[in-house]
């Protein structure tokens, strides 16, 4: 697995280093990978201080929750290691005043040892010490007693907990007791995609195409149970009913949710598990009072996510919304009130359609169903020309401006100017990256002033001022390799021939052989705007995709006059 680092060796001082690099207001403790708050006041004005921490890769934990109204330090280990004990003593040492120090430890055996262990060290000298074990791995629920499961994100709503209760000035033992209350009603639950790496070392487990890990924790380990790969919904209501069941939160209870990537999962990706759990969780009749999304405490670039869920009261629930300065909390979690959809907005000025169709507009009828079929015939070409220099998607597109053609009702096609537009708003929703608003807004730029009974003349006028709004739109010349190679000349053809008193059906073929000509052309130009300008001569051979589009279209269309 290729890493961005120098050496492993160095990977997690030069990351710390990098962090408080980042972040004003942390330091780090020099011969200690420990991050602190760097607006500490001196020992005797100190509020009771929170230390958390653990093996790195699960960033932005832990460092990234130091600040006032979290954590006041936080101390690393190696990649997935425990940090040793003298590391935690001097965190200790560092942030302690006479109030104490509360350690928040995630239910890992190095962990509880060596923050243990620091624990006694501090009261040896003098320093008073609480700990608080956080184990919310539901997923171990038929494994192990609840004592022994495992710490894992939902750990950082007990940070929070407890920095906001520190914050308010509650002696140790009050602090303490919030965080350990807050730890006993917070269960979480993983899935993984596949695997990670640590630095110089190898997947932890590995996974076929169609495989997940249900159940797993945060250091690269495999998961309680392997399963076949569900569709998000399925795999958020595993999660949930898991974490519900054991909770065994009654219907009205108040909650926070926690949506965690595991380090290598997209935002598109969490939001879509966010969607569902949050519609679940509202279908058990829970109250949803606040939930966040965001890679929070990860497994270096594991694919995946976990959900925890926290029941909460008034009090808990004013501890989330403390103010807090750590970099990496989420932001205030708060949700919309009513479901966050609005209706679309009608036009301002509605046109009543004829209710009969012109003969003007059963034309362009006709004409725009060849066009529909030609462009669905054409799907594999324009494929293949967009893949060349592109990503290969235009010939779906025009299959889907066909659909969008079909599917309009017979009121559209009422007059020419009424059948335009309806394909604008039709072919600009359908057709998908630059080219749907192109053609969305040449078609309206064509039916502007457009008469029920058009000339020939009229139609080159609507023709032209069509694609001028191309180069309008996109900034695109001709000799760019666009559509505009072949539609411009096509409309310049189609214009002189009718004025050189060419019938419409021979000026019209004129400008189809030059739209064929200049879609021709574009294999020799060297593209200058667009996707295929990244790829340079690259594309040179072939001609391109959009031009070739327009080339065809424009072939199904045969005037009537």
């Amino acid at each position: 697995m290729k890493k961005l680092i120098n050496h492993p060796r160095a990977v997690v001082r030069e990351m710390l280093e990098g962090h408080v690099g980042l972040n004003a207001g942390q330091v780090l403790l020099d011969g200690e990978n420990v991050v602190l708050r760097a607006d500490l006041p001196p020992p005797a004005h100190r509020q009771v201080a929170i230390i958390s921490g653990g093996g790195s890769g699960h960033e932005p934990a832990h460092a990234g929750y130091v600040g006032a109204g979290m954590l006041h330090a936080a101390v690393a280990g190696d990649v997935f290691t425990s940090p040793a004990t003298e590391a935690v003593l001097a965190a200790i040492r560092a942030v302690a005043g006479p109030a104490g120090v509360l350690l928040v430890v995630k239910n890992y055996t190095g962990d509880r040892l060596n923050f243990g262990l620091a624990a006694e060290l501090a009261r040896s000298e003098g320093i008073p010490v609480e700990t608080v074990i956080v184990a919310d791995d539901v997923a171990l629920r038929d494994t192990v007693e609840p004592a022994r499961r495992r710490g894992i994100a939902g750990t950082i709503l007990v940070h929070k907990v407890a920095g906001a209760a520190s914050a308010a000035g509650l002696d140790l033992e009050a602090v303490a007791a919030e965080a350990r209350a807050a730890a006993s009603r917070v269960g979480t639950m993983g899935v993984a995609l596949g695997a990670c790496s640590i630095p110089g070392g190898q997947p932890g487990f590995v996974l076929d195409a169609d495989e997940m890990e249900l159940g797993l924790g945060i250091h690269g380990e495999a998961g309680t149970r392997r399963t076949k790969l569900m569709p998000a919904d399925e795999v958020v209501s595993e999660l949930l009913t898991t974490i519900l069941d054991d909770l065994a939160l009654a219907p009205g209870t108040r909650v926070a949710a926690l949506v965690n990537g595991l380090g290598g999962t997209p935002a598109m990706e969490l939001a879509v598990v966010a969607r569902k759990a949050l519609s679940m969780l509202r279908a058990r009749g829970l109250q949803v009072e606040r939930a966040w999304s965001g890679n929070l405490l990860t497994a270096l670039e594991m694919p995946g996510v976990s959900l925890s869920v926290l029941e909460i009261d008034g009090p808990r629930l004013a501890r989330l919304d403390a103010p807090t300065e750590a970099p990496a909390w989420p932001g205030n979690g708060r949700l919309p009130a009513t479901r966050s959809v609005q209706p679309i907005i009608p036009p301002a000025s509605p046109s009543t359609p004829t209710s009969t169709a012109t003969p003007a507009g059963a034309a362009v009828r006709r004409a725009a169903l060849r066009v529909a079929d030609v462009l669905t015939q054409a799907e594999s070409v324009l494929t293949e020309l967009d893949a060349a220099a592109g990503d290969g998607d235009l010939g779906l597109s025009m299959v889907r401006a066909a659909d969008a053609i079909r599917a309009l009702p017979e009121a559209a096609w009422a007059t020419p100017a009424s059948a335009l537009k309806a394909m604008s708003s039709a072919l600009g929703r359908a057709i998908a990256g630059s080219s749907g608003p192109f053609y969305a807004t040449a078609l309206l730029r064509a039916a502007r002033g457009l008469r029920d009974d058009p000339q020939p003349s009229d139609w080159a006028n609507a023709f032209a001022a069509a694609v001028a709004s191309i180069p309008e739109l996109g900034g695109a010349k001709p000799g760019d390799r666009t559509m505009l190679d072949a539609l411009l000349p096509a409309a310049e053809v189609f214009r002189a021939a009718l004025g050189a008193g060419l019938p419409a059906v021979q000026a019209w073929q004129r400008a189809v052989q030059a739209a064929s000509d200049g879609a021709a052309a574009t294999a020799r130009l060297y593209p200058r705007v667009g996707r295929a300008a990244y790829l340079g001569d690259r594309v040179l051979g072939k001609p391109d995709a959009g031009a070739v589009a327009a080339a065809t279209w424009l072939a199904a269309i045969v005037p009537t006059a």
